[in-house]
């Protein structure tokens, strides 16, 4: 299978990438540091595919797109897995440019992954979307208003792209639980001292993910492990 992974650099992504490598599947990944795309790269040749892209900037996207699909074809699977977070803080502490930035990574980001790579899912008539959620995009948290009003707004995003997806396609939401992810962000990092590994959870949840299908069209999931 093709499978094409945001925030493929490091956490979740990075695990899930070596999971479905090991196991035979083609990887199509993307991340912000180009020195961790390089070591992808050099670990990790064709035809697997790995570029430094930033998701918050739509042309960039739809370009980036446009060559995958040219090289590759249409993706079996899209599971956007990029995000950032915050540290435990009150929403009027939380300074502008900083709340824009954690918006534009988990929700804008997902949403020009979307647009650009969706079209073609949609003229091949097959594709599984992964919109990776968590706990908090059900809940909400003091001192967590930021990462939970972007959560929320993927389960959100998620069920109406389900309904606009024509029939044989799937959007769905992934709450990981918490996971070991090192995730980067202008915050520092919340604690993860119960937090299980990345690799451990990919070990669990990466065959699952790619039983996905249309049956499970509109599904907001919790894959946790332990």
């Amino acid at each position: 299978m093709k499978i094409l992974i945001t925030g493929v650099t490091r956490g979740l992504g990075k695990a899930l990438a070596e999971w479905y490598i090991a196991n035979g599947h083609t990887v199509i990944g993307c991340g912000r540091s180009g020195a961790a795309i390089f070591d992808l790269r050099f670990t990790h040749p064709e035809p697997h595919t790995f570029d430094a892209i930033d998701i918050t900037e739509s042309t960039k996207v739809s370009i980036w797109a446009e060559r995958i699909l040219g090289v590759h074809g249409t993706p079996d699977y899209i599971l956007n897995a990029a995000g950032i977070s915050q540290p435990s803080a009150p929403l009027w502490t939380i300074p502008a440019q900083d709340f824009s930035k954690l918006i534009d990574v988990n929700i804008k980001g997902t949403a020009n992954i979307i647009r650009a790579f969706a079209p073609a899912l949609i003229e091949a008539k097959r594709g599984v979307i992964v919109n990776f959620s968590s706990d908090l995009g059900h809940s909400a948290v003091a001192g967590q208003s930021t990462y939970c009003a972007s959560k929320w707004a993927i389960e959100g995003l998620t069920q109406c792209l389900a309904r606009e997806l024509p029939q044989g396609l799937a959007a769905v939401t992934i709450n990981p639980g918490k996971v070991k992810t090192n995730t980067p962000s202008m915050w520092a990092p919340p604690s993860e001292d119960d937090a299980i590994d990345a690799s451990l959870w990919a070990k669990n949840a990466a065959p699952y993910l790619i039983t996905l299908g249309s049956a499970q069209n509109g599904q907001s999931l919790t894959i946790t492990t332990s």
